[in-house]
């Protein structure tokens, strides 16, 4: 016993020792001098780096400070976060460079544009973008950025001098400033005098959400690719005015892992990428060694992770020219922290994140001239294997989706052009306005295919993140490849969304077609407004145009407000909203006429949903997102563990995303059966399948494939269950258009993504499958044979009445990183239209 407590004594005097002692000494290397006019952290912190953990606003003041002081440094605020705080940037070069910068950023430009093979290399500086903490709860890489910032604009000698006459840093301190924010936070109010390094210590046990994601609780290293949210849409710019040669990602792991360094396993790097980005990786890789060599450090590169999904951070630049590079190291998640390699301490995870910007930096000084050239050559190639023709793609009833996917290409820099004319390409309608065409022989004609093609075989059968992300499956658009450029008609330069046409004022009803990505914003906020609104359960023609399933008549008679007001209010929501409303002047159709009971009344939903421990906050953040931010619906978050204290009549609606712990009590589970029964409808998201099953919610008979292990050895044991696992594929499904899910839904086929291996059996009755998966359903990514086997004809989607209410299950995400516009509309369906089911 005595020996036990003289242990835990060591460790903590340890751990203590190296707080209270702690200098700048620990980090910085000996080799240079120090200028004493440029201020140190601690001179504007009030702390070393390390003794606590730097919070957003505090970093952005030393920042600012070092700018002020250093001529070697710039800074520039580039935009908000959702919380508005500033996404800064500096630019770190010498002095000279400085005076020169915009010169030097058009002659780098050249290198992916020119055709020539004389341009002259020799005296360009390298481009470096580093990136920290793009997950704020692995505060380390920013945390860092305060001690590498002040040593390039402090360090003082020839070392100094020639790197920064070399290297042009694009140097990003915090890539999520919401999420860091939120962690310092727990960490900090959570540290004790005396450093507790016990993992079970609260410390180092964030409440839910937890510090990774942004605002909306979006994972930002997912988001370099569809650049939906404000962050991405700053760092993307940004990498686009620039094209920066090596682009470094620093990120945080388990505590018990040393410090990981790419490439990564070579089997998982994406066909696109050429074999000399690897190459290139891997002796860049010998500088971090050696750094780290000579500090002692643990590392280890080549056995984890991959650069297969172009959306992170380390595997964005790989299509780009540049060379992406993921820093993983051990989380001590707090302040210290007892691990396999005995009390990690905070210090000593900065110190390492430090050695790897100073080494990325030694490397791109050294390496210089090979990166230059490989960019350039990597764009000639490029523009030399890239095919004639084009992509084309849109929905002749949906101009929104096609404008949000046209928004994504412009802020990659990729050229894409009007339609001449209408045209017809494989059965469907491609209209002026609503679509748009992509030559593939351009600059990006790599980055194209990425984002375009459907790919369905694989060198290895484990991914890191998603396998697929055919952008225009994922946006529910027609598409096709085209194997001419004839139909280009003007080049897109301003992208505007197509202006709704003027509603003609009725005095007896307006109509509007469910198909607009954003008519359930409009449809929103009629009912808000008090107006009466009802929905089209079949199609009908009436003053020469014909509407569809879903459309949405808004009658004159016994409204709120008077023909005039209406009109008015009307006209304001569809330029606002982009959508089209008709008035017409007869309620005499072809097929049901306006005052058919076909259709029904709507109401106005009131939405919860439910979030706090054990909900996934992916899932709940990409909810709350696509209404909030979207559709402009207010949606209350109720915590599950307040939820037997809370009343539910108010709300019409309550959606249960994903969780990872379903455990409600026996009361909770009555309160929300009695809920439902009195006219409640509860939407259930992928695993809430099974407590839908357990509770007796809803009636499920799940498929589910044999998973024998032949001829698999214990080394392979992983790789052979990580093989049947989802990490994220496109699948197609054949839908019943007349079911109201299914509402707004032109085809009678639908692109779903899907990360799970639920698989729901068919209902016997036919009309209970409005969704089906086909006989064929991989469309593009990875899924082993046995799950394609047990996945065909299943169904992703459930409906079932329970007394006066309605139990409604998604099998997938409806909402996937809020660049799944296709199937947003679910969603909404089944939020306005759920009586009608």
């Amino acid at each position: 016993m005595k020996y036990f407590l003289s242990i835990i004594f060591s460790i903590l005097s340890l751990s203590s020792f190296a707080q209270k002692n702690l200098s700048l000494d620990y980090y910085l290397p000996k080799d240079v001098s120090y200028n004493p006019n440029i201020p140190t952290p601690q001179s504007v912190l009030g702390f070393v780096p390390g003794k606590w953990h730097v919070t957003h606003d505090k970093l952005v003041e030393y920042m600012k400070s070092l700018a002020k002081a250093s001529s070697r440094i710039t800074i520039e605020d580039r935009g908000k976060t959702f919380e508005d705080r500033p996404l800064i940037l500096l630019t770190i070069t010498s002095e000279k460079n400085h005076q020169n910068l915009e010169k030097i950023r058009k002659e780098h430009l050249e290198l992916t544009t020119s055709t020539s093979n004389t341009k002259d290399i020799s005296s360009m500086p390298a481009i470096v973008y580093q990136g920290l903490s793009i997950h704020g709860n692995e505060p380390s890489g920013s945390n860092a950025g305060l001690v590498a910032a002040y040593y390039l604009a402090a360090a003082q000698g020839p070392k100094i001098d020639e790197l920064l006459e070399n290297v042009v840093i694009l140097f990003d301190p915090s890539l999520n400033p919401d999420g860091l924010q939120r962690f310092s936070y727990w960490a900090n109010t959570n540290k004790s005098k005396n450093i507790n390094p016990d993992p079970q210590d609260r410390e180092y046990s964030e409440v839910w959400p937890g510090g990774r994601t942004n605002h909306y609780w979006f994972d930002m290293n997912r988001d370099w690719l569809p650049v939906q949210l404000p962050e991405s849409r700053a760092r993307i710019a940004t990498f686009h005015k620039w094209y920066p040669n090596v682009l470094t990602d620093h990120h945080e792991m388990g505590t018990n892992s040393t410090f990981f360094f790419q490439p990564g396993i070579q089997s998982r790097t994406h066909p696109l990428t050429p074999k000399l980005n690897q190459e290139l990786t891997k002796k860049i890789g010998n500088y971090h060694a050696d750094a780290f060599n000579k500090i002692g450090s643990l590392y280890y590169t080549e056995e984890n992770f991959d650069d297969f999904y172009y959306g992170k951070g380390s595997t964005f630049p790989d299509i780009n020219g540049g060379i992406g590079i993921l820093f993983e190291q051990g989380s001590s998640r707090g302040h210290a922290q007892e691990s396999d390699n005995g009390i990690l301490t905070f210090p000593f995870t900065i110190r390492n994140q430090f050695t790897a910007i100073l080494s990325t930096l030694d490397a791109a000084k050294s390496m210089r001239t090979e990166l230059l050239q490989y960019q350039k050559n990597f764009y000639s190639d490029a523009r030399r294997e890239a095919e004639n023709g084009a992509y084309l793609f849109g929905n002749e009833k949906d101009a929104a989706s096609a404008y949000h996917l046209a928004e994504i290409l412009k802020r990659h820099q990729v050229s894409f052009y009007e339609l001449k004319n209408d045209i017809s390409s494989n059965g469907k309608r491609f209209k002026k306005g609503y679509s748009y065409i992509v030559p593939k022989n351009q600059k990006q004609s790599r980055l194209i295919k990425a984002m375009f093609e459907k790919r369905t075989t694989f060198k290895d059968s484990l991914f890191y993140d998603v396998s697929a992300w055919t952008f225009p499956l994922a946006f529910n658009l027609d598409y096709s490849e085209r194997s001419s450029n004839s139909e280009l008609g003007n080049e897109v330069t301003n992208l505007e969304f197509r202006k709704p046409i003027t509603i003609t004022k009725s005095n007896y009803a307006y109509l509007m077609e469910w198909h607009e990505y954003y008519t359930p914003a409009v449809l929103y906020k009629i009912l808000r407004k008090g107006l009466r609104a009802k929905v089209g359960m079949t199609p009908f023609s009436v003053e020469n145009k014909s509407y569809d399933y879903g459309t949405i008549m808004i009658p004159i008679q016994n409204q709120r407000l008077n023909a005039d007001e209406l009109h008015t209010f009307l006209q304001q929501l569809a330029v606002e909203n982009h959508v089209d409303i008709t008035g017409v002047s007869t309620g005499l159709t072809s097929g049901i006429d306006l005052g058919s009971s076909q259709f029904r009344a709507l109401s106005l939903p009131k939405i919860a949903l439910l979030t706090g421990n054990g909900i996934t906050p992916y899932d709940a953040g990409e909810i709350w997102h696509v209404m909030d931010q979207r559709y402009n619906i207010p949606i209350t978050k109720l915590n599950t563990e307040s939820l037997e204290r809370r009343s539910l009549s108010r709300y019409t609606h309550i959606i249960l995303p994903n969780s990872w712990n379903q455990s409600m009590s026996k009361n909770v589970i009555d309160k929300i059966k009695t809920w439902i029964r009195n006219g409640g409808t509860l939407i259930g998201y992928r695993n809430a399948a099974q407590f839908f099953k357990n509770n007796e919610l809803m009636k499920i008979e799940f498929s589910k494939p044999e998973n024998n292990a032949n001829n698999i050895s214990f080394e392979q044991r992983r790789d052979f269950f990580g093989a049947q696992v989802i990490g994220g594929a496109i699948f197609e499904a054949k839908t019943d258009r007349s079911h109201p899910i299914n509402f707004g839904y032109k085809n009678d086929k639908i692109s779903l993504f899907r990360n799970t291996t639920l698989f729901i059996k068919s209902d016997k009755q036919s009309y209970n499958n409005p969704i089906q998966y086909t006989k064929s359903p991989l469309l593009s990514g990875y899924i082993s044979k046995k799950n394609l086997d047990s996945l065909a004809s299943t169904i992703p989607f459930r409906h079932q009445s329970l007394g006066r209410g309605n139990t409604i299950l998604f099998t997938d995400n409806t909402n996937f990183r809020a660049f799944w516009y296709g199937t947003n509309k679910l969603l909404m369906n089944a939020i306005f239209f759920s009586d009608e089911m």
